[in-house]
């Protein structure tokens, strides 16, 4: 909104020809990630003390691990103050009348609100069922699939360029021009919403210690938001995207602002949710959190890629879905415990060194998969 009202200043009036920096998208995100973090300070220990007064506490699953039972009433549903930290720096500094940033936006709080209800029913039933998960995931894919359908299907108010490559899957590693997959639209589109529904739910089963989701959120989210921009750049006249053979076209850059104000929340949130933690984001966060990464992932058409970026998340859900399968057709059980974070605890790993080696291990797979950016 900021950038909407103060930048046409600079193409009237001389005075104001500093304002000529908002066209930076770089300058923007910058932007975007100190209002983040500064929302996220300055607000959180009012938030967690209101939390505390309403008695929104994390309900501690009996069958967990016995180090989490000293966890409870400690305050949960954190993850609204970083929708709020994330959203409002977007509609700040981002081009509102971007259609790939407002998807993402609109999918974020959309996901958020299922994981409110879902945090809602479990602090008012005392219990960790919540919202049943049919229903949550019939809601997510409904969300996803009208935001995702008007992306894949509609014509209208879409860039050209965002037209010819949506149908186009890109894979890792292989040249884009040279390499094209061609997928039918409604084949996209279904793939599309399967991965930001699959990514919103794992980041939700990664949500199980102090800070160890946000962590490989905030690292996967940067990987998306330099691609973003490096997609959209344009240099000596000519778009970088070509010279690095992915799919890329100037208005995918905004993307980026979107992301910085996501990692400018999630460090804000880190602050209070470092182990041991003050506050919990709750499924407000992560169903919310995991939509826009989703989201970012489909939009710079890294859904494959999103598997390597996102390992940690595919990993814990991996986990569970092995762990599940495994116990109903052999009656066994191929970890302690799932997902594979509680696996380390039952084994006895201290929690602040799961977490910080499964944020090191995000970071390097972060990492390679922005190698693939030049490895084509």
């Amino acid at each position: 909104m900021i950038y909407e009202l103060l930048y046409p200043l600079s193409q009237k009036f001389g005075w104001a020809s500093v304002l000529n920096v908002l066209r930076y998208t770089p300058f923007r995100a910058i932007l975007a990630i100190i209002t983040a973090m500064l929302m996220s300070f300055l607000v959180a220990p009012w938030f967690i003390k209101k939390l505390r007064g309403k008695q929104i506490s994390q309900i501690i699953r009996e069958e967990g691990p016995e180090t989490h039972l000293a966890k409870a009433g400690t305050p949960t549903m954190g993850g609204s103050l970083i929708l709020i930290s994330a959203l409002v720096p977007t509609m700040m500094w981002a081009d509102v009348n971007n259609v790939f940033v407002l998807a993402a936006a609109l999918v974020t709080a959309g996901y958020g609100l299922v994981g409110y209800i879902d945090d809602r029913l479990k602090i008012k039933g005392l219990n960790t069922r919540g919202l049943p998960g049919r229903y949550k995931i019939l809601l997510q894919i409904l969300i996803g699939g009208v935001v995702l359908g008007y992306l894949y299907l509609s014509d209208s108010g879409l860039p050209k360029e965002w037209l010819e490559i949506r149908g186009r899957l890109s894979v890792p590693f292989l040249a884009f021009a040279k390499h094209p997959v061609a997928v039918p639209a409604w084949a996209y589109l279904a793939f599309a919403l399967f991965v930001v529904v699959a990514t919103s739910n794992a980041v939700n089963l990664t949500d199980g210690l102090d800070g160890l989701a946000i962590g490989p959120v905030m690292v996967s989210t940067s990987v998306y938001s330099i691609w973003a921009y490096v997609a959209g750049l344009v240099a000596f006249g000519q778009p970088v995207a070509r010279y690095l053979d992915i799919p890329g076209f100037q208005e995918m850059s905004e993307l980026a602002v979107f992301g910085s104000a996501l990692i400018g929340a999630g460090v804000g949130f880190l602050w209070y949710n470092t182990y041991p933690a003050q506050v919990f984001m709750g499924d407000v966060g992560s169903l919310a959190l995991g939509g826009g990464l989703g989201m970012m992932a489909v939009l710079t058409k890294n859904e494959l890629l999103s598997v390597l970026v996102g390992g940690v998340f595919f990993v814990e859900a991996l986990s569970v879905i092995t762990q599940v399968t495994s116990y109903k057709l052999f009656k066994k059980r191929v970890f302690l415990m799932a997902p594979i974070h509680h696996h380390y605890e039952k084994l006895g790993w201290p929690e602040p060194k799961i977490i910080v080696r499964f944020w090191i291990v995000s970071v390097l797979l972060a990492l390679v998969g922005l190698a693939s950016l030049k490895l084509r």
